[in-house]
């Protein structure tokens, strides 16, 4: 039988021996992140990597356009040390959900850095037919509200979604303005790249522990742009030059056209949620027969019945799915952010190049 004094020592041992560990057990706690959409989420999740636990406001196939926050979306940024958010007034929604959070952690702005694309009054497509404009991609149409958004909090693997029952406030879609600027940055490799150094930047600085883990994943990220930045430019360089004009559901592809020299037009503006009238869908039609545009293309986050009417009417194909402002599930074929450009340049060269 153990007597008395044995047992006591080894409980004294014991505790001696998990009181050594308590801080190394307390470092190793993922650093509890946010970023505000999926396109974003995955560069965060890319350079993050283990260290961090990472929920995503807006998942895939989620329309940051329309979305509205919800009490889930509002603990999430409430309990996060680091907030990621594209910028250039992408997230109209934002700064009332973090106060409403009481969000008191470090917000980074992914396009820090970025050069961008400004617009002019493009607002209304007043003239489809004049495409000098377009040719120099400085207007990028109406960016109108961006506050509507549904509701898309998901976590790390993307499966997690929160009840679309649950909004705050529907009805309130004020303040989503996109400002002065084309906030499709992500539409760019070279933009990613500097996004990938403001995301490791802001891990590094809350989480200076492992630092090195976030800058050696960030150059490893960087290693596959460049690949990708390459391959891409030599599948646009090749499109034939009456090829070069891509239409879309919204304006979304400006940083993409600048890029690449090519033209993107769209009946609808910068936001899913802007009002298309008539005469500009009349408009766009004339422009496809006049220069004899054969294929136009969908969007994943748009309804697309107003472009297959067009296809209808012009005897244009459907080109493909475009994935503009969020990532396919993990099934589909743009479930990661570099996945997301090489689908999109593979369709628009398969569907233009031939």
């Amino acid at each position: 039988m153990t007597s008395l004094r044995s047992t006591l020592k080894s409980a004294t041992a014991f505790a001696a021996f998990s009181l050594s560990f308590p801080l190394a057990s307390w470092a190793e706690e993922p650093l509890p992140v946010v970023a505000t959409f999926s396109i974003l989420g995955d560069m965060v999740e890319r350079i993050g990597g283990e260290h961090i636990a990472l929920t995503t406001l807006v998942g895939p196939d989620g329309d940051a356009h329309v979305y509205q926050p919800t009490p889930k979306a509002a603990r999430s940024v409430a309990e996060a040390d680091v907030l990621f958010l594209n910028g250039l007034d992408f997230e109209g929604w934002l700064e009332r959900l973090a106060e409403a959070a009481s969000f008191d952690g470090t917000m980074v702005v992914a396009t820090n850095g970025v050069v961008p694309i400004a617009f002019d009054d493009h607002d209304d497509h007043d003239d489809h037919d004049d495409h000098e404009d377009h040719e120099d991609h400085e207007d990028h149409d109406d960016h109108d509200d961006h506050d509507d958004h549904d509701d898309h909090d998901d976590h790390d693997d993307h499966d997690d979604h929160d009840d679309h029952d649950e909004h705050d406030d529907h009805d309130d879609h004020a303040g989503h303005d996109h400002g002065a600027f084309d906030p499709h940055a992500w539409q760019s490799l070279e933009n990613a790249v500097i996004y990938a150094n403001n995301i490791a930047a802001g891990l590094a600085q809350a989480d200076p522990e492992n630092a090195g883990d976030y800058y050696a994943n960030r150059a490893a990220f960087i290693t596959e742009v460049e690949t990708l930045r390459a391959d891409i430019g030599a599948m646009m360089k090749s499109l034939p030059a009456d090829k070069r004009t891509v239409v879309t559901p919204h304006d979304a592809f400006g940083y993409f056209a600048a890029t690449y020299d090519l033209t993107f037009v769209a009946p609808q503006g910068m936001s899913t949620d802007s009002e298309v009238s008539a005469a500009d869908v009349a408009a766009l039609i004339t422009q496809i027969r006049e220069e004899s545009i054969s294929a136009v293309f969908i969007e994943s986050i748009t309804d697309n019945r107003m472009m297959q009417q067009i296809a209808n009417e012009t005897g244009a194909t459907i080109g493909g799915t475009l994935y503009s402002d969020a990532l396919s599930a993990q099934s589909g074929p743009a479930s990661t952010y570099l996945d997301m450009m090489r689908h999109n340049a593979t369709t628009l060269f398969d569907a233009l190049g031939n």
